[in-house]
């Protein structure tokens, strides 16, 4: 094993990481994964709390995706999209639009290159349309959408974002409906609604100039979980009817589930389609198996592109645009959902999970105890300098694979989480408060 840290060190530069930081805390070498754990070379087993950048839905290894790849690998590995198509990315995009209503699918390779897509895509449609004047965009102050510079500028994290501000186009920033946020006595809907007053104000001033909004629905990762009600999307929606801009929902992270619906969208209306005019889907779509993303779009979006002019097409593209063993995935994820009833059981694990953190939620140095769906968060008071990396050593040690946000410590466990992990993870983190 410290051979291949030792190699690491020398060789990899690693993401989201100030690298001289790895020369006291070195990485966690993984050799295997089973179900929920990740396994070291030595036979340590690690709890995997946060699905490996929350994108594992139903765990390391899973039989029935394993085979479907297997099967797809004696078919056909890759082909290109331009000018060619194949049975798994057709019967991905029948399922994803009736899962959402929305009719086309666009596919890129992460979650960055999907807002990328829905922005240019937002952009091109008012230009088509002879409204090239409508070129800005809006988002949510302390939002996340990727680190491109397109996905940058519309993210609200400085320090992603600060080093990087000569290079993106400015965007515009309202109210986050993040519940926290709220006055005493105040409802979390009672702030949304107040929050969304901040969105309308900005777009009664600038809506001929503002091509979409695009936010995350109901949780806002980066943020530090942030979490908020449905109003805010109905209202959003709403308001996005009125001044004519798209709606663009960054379901990258939230979308297959995380959230307690197999979009976070449908809690404000009965399909995606009724709240988005874009949604952008990655991470979990493959249950963390290979890079894919996708934009989904409507019928009315699809036609300001179809015409003879070549120029009026979305000239975008990726190499390996709708890859059909990414695709094969991401069906055999889908079908895991439908046969397994997933969304159903995963209700009865919230509940049961949300009493085991019971003791958790109580505890003196615990602020803002939070929960939607399969994501669970809490900030810790008076964090000292520091709290993160310690936290997540601490909880190594204990066997769990956790990594809090600053102050923030959340749970976002793969689907298959049962009694045991779920017991696991409250007493390790009563430990390590």
């Amino acid at each position: 094993m410290n051979d291949w840290l030792a190699r690491t060190l020398a060789c990899v530069w690693h993401p989201c990481t100030q690298m001289k930081h790895l020369e006291r805390t070195p990485p966690l070498a993984i050799a295997r994964g089973e179900g929920p754990w990740l396994i070291d070379p030595d036979g340590r087993r690690y709890f995997d709390a946060i699905s490996s950048w929350w994108v594992n839905l139903f765990g390391h290894a899973n039989p029935r995706i394993n085979a479907a790849l297997i099967d797809q690998l004696s078919r056909i590995e890759h082909v290109m999209l331009a000018g060619c198509t194949h049975a798994p990315v057709v019967e991905l995009s029948e399922r994803l639009a009736q899962l959402t209503g929305l009719s086309h699918a666009f596919y890129g390779s992460d979650g960055a290159s999907a807002t990328e897509i829905a922005l240019k895509m937002s952009f091109h449609f008012w230009r088509n349309h002879g409204r090239a004047g409508k070129t800005g965009f809006v988002s949510l102050k302390n939002g996340y959408h990727g680190e491109t510079l397109g996905a940058l500028s519309v993210t609200d994290v400085a320090l992603f974002k600060d080093t990087y501000a000569p290079l993106l186009r400015l965007s515009h920033q309202v109210k986050s409906p993040d519940s926290r946020l709220s006055w005493v006595g105040e409802s979390a809907e009672a702030y949304a609604l107040r929050a969304c007053a901040d969105l309308e104000a900005y777009l009664a001033e600038n809506a001929d100039t503002t091509a979409a909004l695009i936010l995350e629905p109901l949780v806002q990762g980066a943020a530090g979980m942030a979490m908020y009600p449905p109003a805010y999307l109905t209202r959003a929606r709403a308001l996005c009817d009125h001044y004519q801009i798209h709606l663009i929902a960054d379901e990258i992270a939230v979308g297959f589930g995380r959230t307690g619906t197999m979009f976070a969208c449908e809690q404000a209306g009965a399909k995606v389609s009724d709240i988005a005019d874009f949604l952008c889907l990655s991470k979990g779509i493959t249950g963390g198996y290979l890079p894919l993303s996708c934009v989904l779009t409507t019928e009315a979006v699809y036609a300001a592109f179809y015409d003879d002019a070549t120029a009026r097409g979305f000239l975008h593209s990726h190499s390996y645009t709708g890859n059909p063993l990414a695709c094969r995935a991401a069906l055999a994820v889908l079908d895991i959902f439908e046969d397994d009833a997933v969304i159903a059981a995963n209700r009865k694990k919230a509940a049961r999970f949300t009493e085991r953190l019971a003791e958790v939620a109580a505890h003196p140095r615990v602020r803002h105890f939070r929960h939607t769906g399969m994501i669970w968060a809490f900030d810790v008071a008076d964090a000292p300098p520091g709290f993160s990396a310690k936290f997540h050593l601490r909880a190594l040690e204990r066997g769990v694979f956790i990594r809090p946000i600053g102050a923030t410590v959340y749970f976002m466990p793969p689907y298959v989480i049962e009694e045991p992990e779920m017991s696991l993870l409250a007493q390790t983190t009563l430990d390590c408060l």
